[in-house]
């Protein structure tokens, strides 16, 4: 099972990219070509656009290609280094919850709200629910980067 989701994230972001690619060029064919082109396809791509920022954030936390500084945290090997890194590791995690939690309460606040999309009259909560998506994909991912800085030797981690 574990080996299924190994690269789920991935998968989702590379077909997501293609079918946002698709949907801007369906948008530009149509407009210079046959001078009226759908507008849903320009609402579509920007909220899959969304998922997939949120969505990567996640990836990038599993393949640790967030941005960093490095020079600092370079200069302490073993414990000390492992505990550095933990302190940002528990800061950042503690973001991701309150993502995950507050973007929730947003779904729902959205859900019971009733509100719709401009273009193609979808609930606003499905849009939303990247965040959330998003929140608890990044802690979960934190989760893992802390047993693998504890697990490995002087500190060095590795993807």
């Amino acid at each position: 099972m574990k080996k299924k989701f190994e690269y789920l994230e991935e998968f989702i972001l590379v077909l997501t990219l293609a079918f946002m690619v698709a949907l801007i060029f369906t948008q530009v064919v149509g407009r210079y070509l046959f001078s009226s082109a759908p507008s849903w396809t320009e609402e579509m791509a920007r909220y899959i656009h969304i998922f997939q920022v949120w969505i990567g954030a996640s990836y990038a936390v599993k393949k640790r290609q967030h941005i960093r500084i490095e020079a600092f945290i370079d200069l302490f090997k073993g414990t000390s280094r492992k505990i550095l890194e933990s302190l940002a590791l528990l800061v950042w995690f503690g973001l991701a919850v309150f993502l995950a939690i507050f973007g929730t309460q947003l779904v729902l606040a959205s859900f019971h709200n009733g509100q719709i999309t401009p273009a193609m009259q979808i609930p606003m909560w499905l849009p939303f629910l990247a965040i959330p998506i998003g929140g608890a994909g990044m802690a979960m991912r934190l989760l893992q980067q802390f047993v693998i800085i504890w697990r490995t030797d002087y500190g060095e981690v590795k993807a």
